[in-house]
């Protein structure tokens, strides 16, 4: 199970990993996206969404706390699905289409690492193949 465990974390941590890269290398793009979807202080929100998916997907990755890891992915995709994706605002069909699939595509994000989140901290010590044990303790 171990085995499992693993490529599942590298699997969920590779697309946040790629996210972050973004973020943090191309933010004036990454800004220009967030300022167009309307959210205030958009080069400081890059900045920040990019270092929260950092952190979070080295954690999962590498199961340094990957509990938390989990839970900071978590808090990131809420946010982003409302902000970022708002396809009731969009007015052609394409583009809601389009919008719908990516808020739905990080809601299902977010479940996921919630359910990752309940798993790293129930599972504790006993999940193998990590740096460290849960930060959490949920029991």
């Amino acid at each position: 199970m171990d085995i499992l465990v693993l490529v599942g974390r590298i699997l969920f941590a590779a697309l946040f990993l790629g996210s972050a890269f973004n973020h943090l290398v191309h933010t004036s793009g990454m800004t220009a996206y967030t300022a167009s979807r309307g959210v205030p202080a958009a080069k400081l929100a890059t900045l920040v969404s990019g270092v929260v998916l950092l952190l979070g997907g080295l954690s999962v990755l590498l199961g340094i706390w990957a509990d938390l890891g989990a839970l900071l992915l978590f808090i990131f995709l809420i946010p982003t699905a409302v902000l970022m994706h708002a396809f009731w605002k969009e007015g052609g069909s394409e583009s809601r289409q389009v919008e719908m699939i990516m808020f739905q595509k990080d809601l299902a994000l977010a479940g996921a690492a919630l359910m990752l989140f309940a798993f790293f901290s129930f599972a504790g010590s006993d999940l193998g193949l990590t740096i460290t044990g849960p930060l959490f303790n949920i029991s």
